[in-house]
């Protein structure tokens, strides 16, 4: 009897399948790191086919160490990293273009350009985001703009735009082979291109945009059945039934259900999402306003959310790019090493600042620096 669901985390760093059992205990797992890519400063990639190949290995991976078959599991559900924007031709099932990532600014100039007319809040009202290069639209417009033919193919329907859980899905459920190209509520709020109220893609600020409304996948709830997985798959004729993105994932993980009920997550960045209800609130605050969940046919909750880019990846970027660490875990050690940071103070700004000042031309900072300072202070800055 089929007592397990299975969960796909496609998210920053790594791709991740975890086993759950009836109670909600987790019974076994799989993940895998994928190639954070830099192509200069402020850019920041990641190669979907990568994305593809490691979900599907992870997903072999947790039913291979619980010793299960597709036959014991009742359904799949997929999490994602939320604005990292994948184009690809439906036709070949191959991307156009690498994913552009969340954290990634070079579409800077898109954004100033569309705030010459209303600001940085010209769409803020509609969709709850002001413009800023964090948000799927701008990355999906510089694809359009600057990838040789894409825009004619988008225009002559070839093209198909996802965030990495439309992506996954695609594939799960057969690519080219009749794959399923749908969103959930959760991870089109953070486009710029969906209205809170319809819950629909608003064909005036596409139009702004340029971007073809045929690229778009459709928009379903939180919580319904999309699609079946393909008989190519180890998961072949399992229902997909879920999907929200990683940070409303975690909001309804903590059970934090009701209007006043907030969760805070510490990962790759930061991020504290607050349940409003069914009530729509726009911050005065620099907040972002955004869809929290929508059960099936069940009117959607939304929520205030704050968002700081770049946390987690500061002791990433500590290991990997200055080789201060050789494990995440090491920065304890040097923290621990010192009473305090010496006066030393870490702004980790390398995507901008994010909540509540909106600055994609911030950088990233160390300040307070004297011949005292050493790497332990540095480290514990970090932490801080």
């Amino acid at each position: 009897m089929n007592q397990y669901v299975i969960a796909i985390d496609q998210g920053t760093t790594s791709s991740r399948a975890i086993i759950f059992d009836h109670n909600g205990a987790i019974v076994s797992s799989g993940q895998m790191e994928h190639e954070q890519i830099f192509p200069q400063a402020g850019w920041v990639e990641h190669r979907p086919a990568e994305i593809w190949n490691n979900t599907r290995e992870v997903i072999g991976s947790a039913l291979s160490k619980a010793n299960l078959t597709r036959h014991d599991i009742a359904a799949v559900g997929i999490t994602n990293q939320r604005e990292t924007a994948v184009v690809w031709d439906k036709t070949t099932g191959e991307a156009v273009y690498n994913a552009i990532v969340w954290q990634d600014t070079r579409t800077q100039d898109i954004v100033d350009e569309l705030a010459k007319e209303g600001g940085l809040e010209r769409f803020k009202q509609k969709v709850g985001l002001p413009l800023a290069t964090y948000f799927s639209g701008t990355k999906i417009k510089w694809i359009l703009d600057n990838v040789d033919g894409a825009r004619a193919r988008a225009e002559a329907g070839d093209l198909i735009f996802g965030t990495t859980d439309s992506w996954v899905l695609w594939n799960l459920t057969g690519g080219v082979d009749g794959g399923v190209h749908v969103t959930d509520v959760t991870n089109a709020s953070r486009t710029m291109f969906m209205d809170l109220e319809t819950l629909q893609w608003d064909e005036e600020i596409l139009g702004v945009f340029g971007v073809p409304a045929s690229m778009l996948p459709a928009i379903r709830s939180s919580s319904e059945v999309y699609g079946t997985v393909h008989t190519s798959q180890l998961l072949r004729e399992v229902p997909v039934a879920g999907i929200l993105g990683d940070q409303q994932a975690a909001t309804f993980g903590q059970a934090a259900f009701d209007a006043g009920e907030a969760k805070n997550t510490y990962g790759t960045g930061c991020f504290l999402i607050f349940n409003t209800g069914e009530e729509i609130v726009h911050s005065k605050n620099g907040l972002l306003t955004t869809v929290g969940y929508k059960l099936g046919e069940a009117a959607p909750h939304y929520a205030l959310e704050g968002s700081i880019a770049v946390t987690g990846s500061l002791i990433q970027w500590l290991r990997d790019n200055l080789g201060m660490i050789r494990n995440a875990a090491d920065v304890e050690t040097l923290a621990a090493a010192v009473k305090d940071n010496g006066g030393v103070y870490f702004v980790p700004a390398f995507s901008g600042l994010f909540a509540p000042y909106w600055r994609s031309d911030a950088r990233g900072a160390i300040v307070g620096l004297t011949r005292f300072a050493n790497k332990n202070h540095i480290a514990r800055a970090a932490l801080e």
